[in-house]
């Protein structure tokens, strides 16, 4: 078999662990592959740039374009992320007859029907296993092993930045603003944090995990999105005191909707979780997915999910399946979104609620407050009150609500004399102490 030729676009802190993978292990992944792998270059913005390995200088080039064109290429690997030019490179490639291989989460959450639909056209494969939770085999998984089960629910930690943040709000009692400093030193939070903090990151890949899982194509514009910017010390305590952990989490799910289909519900936001959940022993930047399926029951994926070494590990992953494809003449499932199910709006989606308010000290409060959940169809679980006159403060977890009820219900809140603040609201997920 004639050596297959790759190239790379890309040499930040993935790409030059791809490149360095390929050149060590050239020998391991000629015999697994069942053919040798060759770099056919490397494209970069920069020649001169200071790189974390040692590329030989001729595979570098700044012609991304004509690299991509070459009628020799193989197999594409897509690191440098964005929209544009990644975007154009990816469906030179194809339209070229070489096979892809991406991490770029953000074109696959805006538009991987175009991406998939190109693959298709060319007879190409196109992996993207480095896009969600870095070394975390989860794609594969939900796109192969899971493929005869009905996948209903899908939950995870997913960006390294944001629980590192609450991590040390838990943990050491940290400000956000100085645990996000914290972040920012280690290298784990960007200089501008914003895609991180306020969700963006976790909702692409939230967009990639649904789509998978539910066979159905859904965008990052189709998640509900909140970031952690606005949890306090007051939200962490208030989990704390209930046996809970504050996670920025992603969530997909399948709900039944009126006439008996079902709709796919798809967010991110912080919420309150039992320290008994799996999800709540995950710390600092690490990254987990918890799937949940009818036949197999629940499964954890845990890992590192970011860095230049663990995303290189899983974009080797990929690019050693499509390599032997290319040896067998064959290539592997493309997209799977037969089910085109509807998005159920935020506003309709059913979670349950902790909302912690300052209220006045005296009698009928409790009375007063539960009256105005039962006007709005929201039910209490369970109900704390906590200090007297100037701290007197109620907890209260809700049943399951929409959040449209909860919404009018923090309203109505907000106008009672009783009520001097609404200090907390957060989702839940699990049962609370």
């Amino acid at each position: 078999m004639r050596p297959l030729k790759v190239a790379v676009l890309g040499c930040g802190s993935v790409g030059s662990q791809v490149v360095r993978l390929l050149l060590e292990q050239a020998g391991d992944l000629a015999a697994r592959v069942g053919a040798p792998i060759e770099l056919a270059g490397v494209a970069v913005r920069r020649l001169d740039a200071p790189r974390d390995v040692d590329v030989p200088p001729d595979l570098l080039t700044t012609d991304a374009q004509g690299l991509v064109a070459r009628d020799d290429v193989d197999v594409v690997v897509e690191v440098i992320g964005g929209i544009e030019p990644a975007r154009g490179l990816i469906l030179s490639a194809l339209e070229n007859g070489a096979s892809v291989v991406t991490a770029n989460k953000a074109l696959l959450a805006e538009d991987g029907a175009t991406l998939f639909e190109a693959a298709e056209k060319a007879g190409r494969d196109l992996y993207y296993e480095a896009a969600v939770a870095g070394a975390i085999p989860i794609l594969r998984p939900l796109r192969e092993s899971l493929a005869g089960d009905r996948v209903t629910k899908v939950m995870g930690i997913v960006n390294g930045t944001t629980n590192y943040i609450l991590d040390k709000m838990d943990t050491q009692g940290s400000g956000f603003d100085e645990a996000l400093a914290e972040a920012q030193e280690l290298g784990y939070a960007e200089a501008d944090p914003t895609a991180d903090v306020e969700g963006f990151d976790a909702a692409a890949k939230a967009a990639i995990l649904a789509s998978l899982a539910f066979h159905s194509r859904v965008t990052a514009s189709d998640v509900h999105r909140e970031g952690i910017s606005e949890v306090t010390a007051a939200d962490v305590a208030s989990a704390q005191a209930m046996g809970s952990v504050v996670k920025l989490l992603a969530i997909a799910e399948l709900r039944s909707v009126a006439g008996g289909d079902d709709a796919v519900s798809a967010r991110v936001h912080p919420v309150m979780i039992p320290r008994s959940h799996p999800l709540a022993s995950v710390r600092e930047a690490f990254n987990a997915v918890f799937v949940e399926s009818e036949a197999a029951g629940q499964l954890m994926f845990y890992g590192r999910g970011a860095g230049g070494s663990p995303t290189a590990s899983a974009v080797l992953g990929d690019l050693v399946t499509v390599a032997r494809n290319v040896v067998a003449g064959t290539k592997g499932a493309g997209e799977s979104a037969y089910a085109d199910r509807a998005m159920l709006p935020m506003g309709e989606t059913i979670t349950r609620y902790h909302v912690s308010l300052d209220v006045a000290d005296k009698a009928g409060v409790l009375a007063a407050v539960a009256t105005a959940f039962a006007d709005h169809g929201v039910s209490i679980q369970t109900v704390r009150q906590e200090g007297r006159d100037a701290d007197a403060q109620l907890v209260v977890v809700s049943h399951e609500a929409t959040d449209a009820q909860l919404a009018a219900t923090v309203e109505a809140l907000r106008g009672m004399d009783i009520v001097r603040d609404v200090t907390s609201v957060m989702r839940v997920e699990g049962e609370l102490a």
